[in-house]
């Protein structure tokens, strides 16, 4: 019993301290960090959308934070075993575990290579959570993103995990702008020029919608005739949008379309 009081009395008070200062460290350094972290990269990216600065905050500051967590579990216990322990020398125990880590390395590529490959998405800012994706046949919207593995989830809310180090193409979808791109078909009867007029009116109008404006950046309009046989033309409609709003204005732009050309008495094919 004397030899618990006299551990408590030398060694157990600095274990406690270790266990308060770590925790601490870990709540409020973890959010501490990811605080800076989003200002760091809010500042450095003035020039960039607002959707793409808060992707790219999301993420640096989930990754960041993830690090700080983990140096700090990492710091608290070996203190404590050291506190715990003070006559055992850790030097040899490193030092064979830096030679199994160098044998795991070696044997375990794959991993190493998902790890390197995840490390380049984030520093080249290829795409960050939140980004619609297109990855090795996958499409989706990014979910997570680390040093090991992308998590993406598709339309009908199936979760592909997807290795780092197997990625070889991306296409982004949400960087930096979207595009609202479609066709529509008219009848060939159809008055070609009240059509176009019609479309670059409607878009005009969506674009100095309160309620659409703030998600419109270039008013989508006629772009040029697609196709064209003896019952149908076939017209491209585009304009630039923010990340990840193209859909939505797309679908509105087609409701008010329809809507108007059924006014007008403009026939579709």
């Amino acid at each position: 019993m004397d030899t618990i009081t006299q551990w408590f009395e030398h060694d157990g008070i600095a274990v406690i301290f270790i266990l308060i200062g770590g925790t601490i460290l870990y709540f409020l350094g973890g959010k501490i960090i990811e605080f800076f972290t989003k200002q760091l990269v809010r500042g450095k990216g003035r020039t960039m959308p607002r959707k793409d600065i808060e992707k790219r905050e999301k993420t640096l500051a989930s990754l960041t934070g993830t690090i700080w967590r983990t140096a700090i579990v990492i710091v608290s216990l070996v203190s404590i075993f050291k506190q715990i322990f003070p006559g055992l020398d850790l030097s040899p125990l490193f030092a064979s575990a830096g030679i199994v880590g160098i044998a795991v390395a070696f044997g375990s590529q794959a991993i190493v290579k998902d790890f390197l490959t995840g490390l380049f998405i984030v520093t080249e800012n290829q795409y960050r959570v939140g980004d619609v994706v297109e990855i090795n046949g996958a499409e989706g919207k990014v979910e997570h993103l680390g040093t090991r593995s992308t998590i993406i989830r598709d339309a009908d809310g199936n979760v592909h995990y997807i290795p780092n180090g197997s990625i070889i193409r991306v296409v982004n979808k949400t960087m930096g702008y979207s595009r609202v791109n479609f066709t529509l078909s008219l009848a060939s009867g159809a008055d070609f020029d009240q059509a176009v007029s019609i479309i670059n009116q409607v878009g005009d109008t969506l674009a100095a919608d309160k309620a659409w404006k703030s998600k419109i950046i270039e008013a989508p309009q006629f772009y040029s005739i697609e196709t064209f046989s003896g019952s149908s033309i076939t017209v491209t409609i585009t304009g630039k949008v923010q990340p990840s709003d193209q859909w939505r204005v797309t679908a509105e732009m087609r409701r008010r379309l329809l809507e108007e050309f059924d006014a007008n008495k403009i026939p579709l094919a």
